[in-house]
Formats: C-alpha cells, sequence, structure tokens
C-alpha cells in the first residue's frame, strides 16, 4: 500500500556532487511553490546535506531508479534527475498529476524543454525549473554551516578519490603534494567514503603524514561538510568534495581529466583554481584518462602554494583561475558566471535573491 506522499516530489537520485549541484533548482522550487510539500527522492545518506540546504521539507530515501517507492499522491514530480527515458517512466509510475522533465522522443506525452548536452549542470535544472515559472539563480550554491565541528579546522585537505578510475589522479602525485605541503608547515588530513579508505590510507602513509590524518570513513555527512567549510585549501578531483568546496567557497585547487569544467566545474571565483588540460574523455572509463595524467604533481603543487599564500578575494577579481592548456581549442577557460534564468510566477524576485 503506497504511503500517503508530498505535493511535489522531485528526482535526484544520485551523488553528492549532483545534489550540490541541483540546490539552485531546488531553492527556486522552493521560493517558487510556499507552502506546499516539497520531498526529495535522493539517496537516503545524503538526507542531512539535502535538509541543510533549506530547500526541500523531506527525503525520500531513493538508491536509485529502481529504487524508487510507492508513493502518493503527488501533484507535481519534477524530474532533475537526467533525460530520460529510465527517470521519466519511474516518475509516471506514481501516477503524478504532473510531471514535469526535459523532452524525451521514446516518452512523447511528456512535454517539456529540449536537453542540451553541452549544458553546465547547474544551469540544465535551472533552465527546466524556470519552464516552471519560478525564476532560477545559477550562483545559489551555498549552504549554511553545518551543526557539527570540523574534525581538522585550518587543515588542507586532499581527497584522491573519485567515483570512477577515469577521473582518479594517482596516488603517488597525491602524496607527493601532501608531503611537500607538510614539509612547509600545512596541517595536512586526507578524506575518503568507505569505499575510499584504501586509497587515502595509501596517501597518508606516503606523505609520513603521522596518526589521525587519515580522515576517510570515520566522518559523517555533516562532519564532512565541517571539515571542507572550515578547511585552508582543498585539493581534489571532479567530485562531490569539490562541490562542497564550492558551496562554502573555500579555497580549492580542482582536477579535471575526461569532463571539462564548462560542465561541471565551479562559477568563476577567487577562490577556485581549476587545472584541465583541454582533453575529453570517458569520465566512466576504468584508467586514469590522460588529460588528468598530464596534470602534473608540480603544477598541483605550485597551485596550492598560490592559493595558500594569496587572501581570500585579493587575486583575481574578475573570477576564478583556470590554468587551462593551450592545447584546448574551444577557447573557453571554465565557468563564467551562469546567468540567472527568469521565470514568469513571480516578476522582480531574482533582484531580492541574498547573493
Amino acid at each position: 500500500m503506497a504511503l500517503r506522499g508530498p505535493d511535489v516530489l522531485v528526482l535526484r537520485a544520485l551523488g553528492l556532487g549532483d545534489l550540490l549541484t541541483a540546490v539552485p533548482a531546488l531553492r527556486a522550487l522552493r521560493r517558487g511553490l510556499p507552502g506546499r510539500n516539497l520531498m526529495l527522492a535522493a539517496p537516503w545518506p545524503l538526507a542531512p546535506l539535502a535538509l541543510l540546504t533549506g530547500a526541500v521539507d523531506d527525503v525520500l530515501p531513493t538508491p536509485d531508479l529502481d529504487g524508487l517507492p510507492a508513493y502518493g499522491p503527488v501533484s507535481l514530480a519534477v524530474n532533475l534527475h537526467g533525460s530520460g527515458p529510465q527517470s521519466h517512466r519511474a516518475l509516471q509510475a506514481l501516477r503524478p498529476g504532473r510531471l514535469h522533465a526535459f523532452a524525451h522522443p521514446e516518452v512523447p506525452e511528456v512535454e517539456g524543454p529540449a536537453w542540451d548536452p553541452g549544458e553546465h549542470e547547474v544551469a540544465r535544472w535551472c533552465r527546466l525549473v524556470a519552464e516552471l515559472g519560478h525564476d532560477a539563480d545559477p550562483d545559489d550554491l551555498g549552504l549554511p554551516p553545518p551543526p557539527r565541528m570540523s574534525p581538522a579546522p585550518g587543515a588542507v585537505v586532499l581527497h584522491p578519490g573519485a567515483g570512477f578510475p577515469a577521473r582518479r589522479w594517482p596516488v603517488e602525485r597525491f602524496a607527493a603534494v601532501a608531503a611537500a605541503l607538510r614539509a612547509r608547515g600545512e596541517r595536512v588530513v586526507v578524506t575518503g567514503g568507505p569505499t575510499e579508505t584504501g586509497l587515502a590510507r595509501e596517501v597518508a602513509a606516503r606523505a609520513g603524514l603521522g596518526p589521525g590524518a587519515d580522515l576517510s570513513g570515520g566522518t559523517s555527512l555533516l562532519e564532512l561538510a565541517a571539515l571542507i567549510a572550515e578547511a585552508r585549501l582543498v585539493i581534489c578531483g571532479d567530485t562531490g568534495i569539490g562541490h562542497l568546496a564550492t558551496a562554502y567557497r573555500t579555497p580549492s585547487v580542482l582536477l579535471f581529466g575526461p569532463t571539462p569544467p564548462d560542465r561541471w566545474g565551479p562559477p568563476e571565483r577567487p577562490e577556485h583554481r581549476v587545472l584541465w588540460m583541454g582533453r575529453r574523455g570517458d569520465p566512466h572509463g576504468t584508467e586514469p584518462d590522460p588529460g588528468l595524467l598530464e596534470i602534473s604533481t608540480g603544477r598541483v603543487l605550485d597551485a596550492a602554494v598560490h592559493m595558500l599564500m594569496t587572501p581570500a578575494h585579493a587575486d583575481d577579481q574578475e573570477g576564478a583561475h583556470h590554468d587551462i592548456s593551450a592545447r584546448r581549442r574551444d577557447g573557453r577557460g571554465g565557468v563564467s558566471r551562469i546567468p540567472s534564468v527568469p521565470g514568469t510566477a513571480g516578476p522582480g524576485v531574482l533582484r531580492r535573491l541574498p547573493r
């Protein structure tokens, strides 16, 4: 028997970075639908951070598209999960009063805007909710301080893991950077999820970081958020940890490999330095991407030292650093300030949004 559900159900049954890139769209829905109960269908481990955004009322535990529970009644379902058709059909099974999603030829009864595969992930979902009439600001990425203490305030945080090997910079290079920063007098810690403890342990051991530096597998999601919020610097690949650094405007050095930063990178801000050699590849590959391997240890260390020595907001008044190889052909050096997306339901709302 189906449980009684919310007025609005939003599907985003993906990972940490996926949740954080959808925050501006979720907040647009929250502002545009005052008084409506808004439920997010997402993996249960992300619930504390999802609630911290202030955009949703509750989380419906949904590990993946096959795990969407029977739930209803739903007056409006919004697909922030993907282009379809599988995610469309998963939501159709709930028999919502209305389903809002990107158009897909295999689900012609669902009307919506066209999918743009070259669009930045944040802009994509803002555009979708704007089609519902709700103003969306892609720069509305920030999170409030988490209600937890950081396990290592003021530390340099290295995160060697990533969802697929194609996006994992070599462990020995992370270790070399960690050792060099430790030699400069920095406190260096290493993070990782439950499946990444081996990577983190190896980095900490190779770098000689000592007891207590390996925080992998031992922090809750809110403790991890507190760690990133209070870090002196974050160094990681194209991962959810990088999006946490964006959410807290924590200085970061971000290593991009097969996926270009104009699809998943941070907005242009002085706090974030993106390293990318201009290659594109398979982000789900089983080996480190050749472009990622072209990013040398020296380049990462130079970027890290530069960020550590630069007062926040004082270095680059025009935007983030993007260390892009001259071999890049498309000439787009990172993620420009994405324009706000006006809807039709609330004229002038964007002018009142906090920056």
